[in-house]
């Protein structure tokens, strides 16, 4: 062992059926010119124990598809993890999570592996992304060894782009669901607020087309260029 082996996170143990399924995997698809309305998008939402990037684990992941225009109400997913050994945070235990949902829940290996196959090679969308992407993608590699690279796009910053009238650009799910009145069930768990920020993106996608932005290729590079006029510095 070199002297800096014992840094080195174990390999996650796979048996043979969880090693196919990963190994079947399909890579993920670049973002491309079809239209926006025939590309498969999955809207994804995750409870986690907390919000330490490095500490904190993933609880459950809802997600919804969105395909020809609508929410295709035959593609919904929701698990939540079995974390036994998982301190939660009196937010989690708000969201309806409490210790005997979490023993109860599926183990980690199966119920990621059945996300990426509901995934498939599609781009992802999140109400903060960059926060659901690291977790995500930190879960995947601890219990799978395996390495998140499809697109992610963050509706939180869709929604002020396509909406500059709005001027509510910090603002959160809740204050752009009143914004457009929209008529929402149940809140603050993973699968119900994944169908919140469907319906959010089904009205950013027809302000999208109304700008002239037909394509996920076209949202993803303007998305790219009013991130980058945010950041530049005012003189």
């Amino acid at each position: 062992m070199s002297l800096f082996g014992w840094w080195r996170a174990a390999k996650p143990r796979l048996d043979a059926d969880q090693q196919r399924r990963l190994e079947q995997l399909p890579n993920p698809a670049a973002l491309g010119d079809s239209s926006l309305r025939t590309q498969r998008w999955v809207v994804v939402d995750l409870e986690t124990s907390g919000l330490n990037l490095n500490r904190d684990q993933v609880l459950s992941i809802g997600a919804v598809v969105i395909e020809d225009g609508a929410v295709d109400f035959s593609q919904l997913f929701e698990r939540t993890l079995q974390r036994t050994d998982t301190k939660l945070s009196p937010s989690v235990l708000i969201h309806g999570l409490g210790p005997s949902a979490i023993a109860a829940g599926s183990d980690p290996v199966e119920a990621l592996l059945d996300f990426m196959e509901f995934v498939g090679d599609s781009p992802l969308l999140a109400f903060h992304a960059p926060f659901d992407k690291h977790m995500l993608g930190r879960a995947l590699k601890d219990s799978l060894g395996y390495r998140l690279a499809h697109p992610f796009l963050d509706v939180a910053d869709i929604a002020p782009l396509l909406c500059p009238e709005a001027h509510i650009r910090e603002a959160g799910l809740d204050d752009w669901i009143n914004h457009f009145k929209l008529q929402v069930g149940e809140r603050h768990h993973a699968s119900a607020d994944a169908l919140a920020t469907a319906e959010l993106m089904l009205i950013l996608f027809s302000r999208a087309r109304q700008q002239h932005i037909d394509t996920p290729h076209a949202l993803q590079t303007r998305l790219s260029q009013w991130k980058r006029r945010k950041q530049a510095p005012s003189f």
